[in-house]
């Protein structure tokens, strides 16, 4: 689609320099090595072919308006689902409260607190006119990561942003600006991923995104209370991470007339291949369950007025992304035939609060709340001290902010024990199609992969197999087989696939794959290697069945760049992309099972999966979606996912007790190292359904 024309009078940005700097990013390779080595850039070029599939689908398939406005009910509700406020929050009591009051130069500073759910705060500065002569317009005004902190003291984001509020109020506006969760007076938590390690917030489906959006829902119905305020004439701004915070508000409310977000949205490209992902934390992301670009954001606005503001050399929130995104929003906008209602305003400067993103807002505002196009005079300055604007002395003893994530997404409800088989069987495939599209959503229809390379040697009375295929595009990865050499492979009745994790790998096979053929023979001269390769050969011998070893993606010869800031930052791109790391690795678990099969399916060899720890529950969900494994043997598996590895959205459905009852249906499973207590649930759909002893089995 050809460049629309830049058709607001809020512009600074010229055409044709938007279009030299647009047109000169995308002339470079935009795919980013991530390491040094073949597995860094083979993890580079899926997250870039990932990447550019979904923002080629992005908005791709709208004919026409009624065909966007059908599209639009379906996003929006994608959107709370997205957020964690699906089903919606009940709108409890607000409780507001105001604990100080103070006249400025023609305005009035209230310091309000109310709940947006029991015990959930925010606080708030609302500024008002000192006169004024019926209701008038207000502003909701959401603050960016620019906490004031004295002695010790938390004195909130609001405070930092206050001269954005003073500026309204005395311009004839009510403005209130809220805290947000992070760096409020009451100090919650943005960082789960990016700092805390809380992969769990994947698995609850949680993110502080959610937070911020209920928030500014409940702020609306504050300001609607509000006999100063026109309900209908509603606007929103704030910048960075208040900007992010005004797309979820404008996109899910539509009391919202008029938006400014300022430097608060960009492309999947920019976060993903560019990288632009490792400067924000965890609140500017909705969980992409349904995988989706920025843009759809910004279209959700439309056809009401919005200003996408940013400055030019904005290091997290590029340029080009911006520009992408307006074009794409500018779509839909035609289609309503309202394209003077979308602007695109660019100024010169970094990431910053700057005088000339100000400057725009305020006469964006004015003209669609007001209809008042006269020039500004007023600059935006502050008045106030931190601690005039405090809103608590002492912190509420009852206040939940610090720990919403573990109670603000609702989880799934204990699940009942089946009647009957019949009962059994329809819940089973009710939670796999929850899982198959709130999961594993992302996993392939189909993968157009080559037929497996297999390459053999024969080494002291062992035969050694390396067994190379394609998970998916640009994620090669290896079977290793062995088997005693006097072994008839058209005999094999039972084979074990032994999926490793991390420590497996770290602590036995690194040291015994050197020997598997096309592998770095030169380092199977250490002495370590050649000791544990006797200890190896012993074992298969004695045994005299073949086994076969997998490590799924990250892990083993697939290892990507191993910088602990790096490994955060790498998962957190498979988050972007409506994927997590571990629920890719269940894809390559199924691959590499389908890979063995083909191989083994002639002589009707039995498959049995074998793992530990983290590995055992990718093992678990593989077996739902496989046929003919002949049994389990999981050791060590994790109680929960609260605790174990992170699946998109899992915890809204069920959890590993549930899935383990899924699993013994399908094929025995022996789990060892277990406290039975842990595991009452599948004893009971067993005991109730008289399932055969032998079918689960949990040892400690």
């Amino acid at each position: 689609m050809a460049l629309k024309p830049l058709r607001s009078p809020f512009l600074w940005l010229t055409l044709l320099a938007l279009l030299v700097f647009h047109t000169a990013s995308q002339a470079a390779d935009p795919r980013k090595v991530i390491g040094p080595s073949t597995a860094d850039q083979n993890l580079s070029d899926y997250f870039y072919d990932q990447t550019m599939q979904l923002a080629n689908n992005s908005l791709k398939n709208i004919t026409d308006l009624e065909d966007w406005k059908k599209q639009r009910v379906t996003y929006r509700k994608q959107l709370f689902e997205m957020l964690g406020l699906s089903p919606q929050p009940a709108k409890t009591e607000l409780k507001p409260e105001i604990t100080g009051t103070i006249e400025s130069d023609g305005f009035i500073v209230e310091n309000i607190t109310f709940q947006s759910r029991p015990g959930l705060y925010v606080t708030g500065n609302l500024y008002r006119p000192a006169k004024q002569e019926g209701k008038i317009p207000a502003i909701l005004y959401v603050c960016g990561h620019g906490g004031v902190k004295k002695n010790g003291i938390i004195y909130g984001n609001k405070v930092h942003y206050q001269h954005h509020g003073e500026w309204f109020a005395r311009n004839g506006y009510v403005c209130l600006t809220i805290d947000t969760l992070q760096l409020g007076e009451i100090a919650g938590l943005h960082h789960g991923t990016f700092r805390e390690g809380m992969w769990e917030w994947l698995s609850r489906g949680y993110t502080p995104a959610g937070v911020e959006a209920w928030n500014c829902i409940r702020a609306l119905d504050y300001l609607q209370s509000r006999p100063e305020v026109d309900g209908e004439k509603l606007g929103v701004t704030g910048r960075s991470g208040g900007g992010a915070y005004s797309w979820w508000i404008a996109a899910l409310d539509e009391r919202i007339k008029v938006a400014v977000p300022v430097a608060g949205i960009t492309t999947l490209k920019n976060h993903v291949i560019d990288g632009v992902i490792e400067g924000h934390c965890d609140c500017m992301f909705m969980v992409n369950t349904y995988q989706w670009d920025y843009a759809q954001v910004a279209a959700l606005v439309a056809p009401r007025p919005l200003l996408i503001s940013n400055t030019d050399k904005d290091s997290i929130f590029p340029l080009d992304g911006v520009v992408d995104v307006y074009r794409s929003t500018m779509q839909i906008y035609d289609l309503y035939g309202v394209p003077q209602n979308l602007g695109l305003q660019i100024t010169e400067g970094p990431h910053k609060d700057t005088q000339e993103l100000r400057i725009h807002a305020f006469r964006w505002f004015n003209h669609f709340l007001k209809g008042d196009d006269s020039l500004i005079e007023m600059a935006a300055t502050k008045f106030h001290t931190p601690e005039e604007l405090k809103v608590f002395q002492t912190l509420p003893a009852d206040q939940k902010n610090a720990k919403i994530q573990e109670s603000f997404v609702k989880l799934a409800d204990p699940a009942p024990v089946p009647a009957d088989t019949q009962e059994w069987e329809q819940q089973s495939e009710r939670w796999k199609q929850q899982l198959l599209q709130k999961s594993f959503r992302a996993w392939p229809e189909k993968v157009n992969a080559s037929k497996p390379e297999i390459r053999s040697i024969t080494k002291d009375g062992l035969v050694l197999q390396t067994i190379s295929f394609d998970s998916q595009n640009h994620v090669p990865l290896d079977l290793f087989v062995v088997l005693p050499a006097d072994s008839d492979a058209t005999k094999i009745d039972n084979i074990n696939l032994v999926v490793l994790n991390l420590a497996d790998w770290e602590r036995d096979f690194k040291f015994i794959v050197p020997f598997f053929p096309g592998m770095q023979a030169e380092n199977a001269s250490a002495p370590e290697s050649k000791k544990r390769f006797q200890e190896f050969r012993k074992q298969i011998l004695e045994n005299g069945a073949p086994i076969a070893y997998f490590a799924p993606r990250g892990i083993g010869l697939s290892e990507w760049n191993q910088n602990k800031k790096k490994q955060v930052q790498i998962r957190r791109r498979f988050y972007l992309l409506g994927q997590s790391l571990e629920g890719m690795q269940v894809w390559d678990i199924r691959r590499a099972i389908q890979t063995l099969k083909s191989l083994t399916d002639s002589s009707g060899a039995q498959l049995t999966l074998q793992a530990s720890g983290d590995a055992a529950v990718l093992c678990l969900y593989a077996s739902l979606f496989e046929t003919g494994i002949a049994a389990l043997e999981l050791e060590g598996l994790p109680v929960s996912h609260q605790q174990g590895p992170a699946l998109l959205n899992v915890l809204r459905y069920l959890d590993l007790p549930q899935t383990l009852a899924m699993a013994a249906t399908r094929s025995p499973v022996v789990l060892t190292k277990a406290k039975p207590e842990d595991w009452k649930y599948p004893a009971e759909v067993s005991n109730k359904l008289g399932w055969d002893q032998s079918r689960l089995q949990i040892q400690k």
